[in-house]
C-alpha cells in the first residue's frame, strides 16, 4: 500500500514501484529446511540469485518509466502458488 500511496503523492514527476523477493540464495549460501520444503512446490522449482534481484530494479530504474505504483515480485512464481 506504501508503494500505491507515494506513486499516487509523488506523480508525476517521480515514479514508484517496489520489488519483493523470494527466496534469494547467495554463492556458497546452502537453503534453510524450510526453503528445501517450499522450493519444490514454487512454479520454477529454484531459488533466485541475486542478480535476478538485480535486473528487475535495473529495469525498473533504467527503462520502465511509464510503470508507477507496482509491486514486482521476484519469487520464481511463489507468490501465484
Amino acid at each position: 500500500m506504501l508503494t500505491k500511496c507515494l506513486a499516487k503523492a509523488l506523480g508525476p514527476k517521480i515514479v514508484v514501484n517496489s520489488v519483493a523477493p523470494g527466496t534469494i540464495l547467495f554463492p556458497g549460501e546452502k537453503p534453510s529446511v524450510g526453503q528445501r520444503r517450499s522450493l519444490p512446490i514454487t512454479p520454477l522449482r529454484k531459488a533466485g540469485r541475486p542478480e535476478d534481484v538485480a535486473r528487475t530494479v535495473l529495469f525498473l530504474a533504467a527503462t520502465a518509466e511509464f510503470i508507477t505504483g507496482q509491486v514486482i515480485p521476484v519469487d520464481g512464481g511463489q507468490s501465484i502458488g
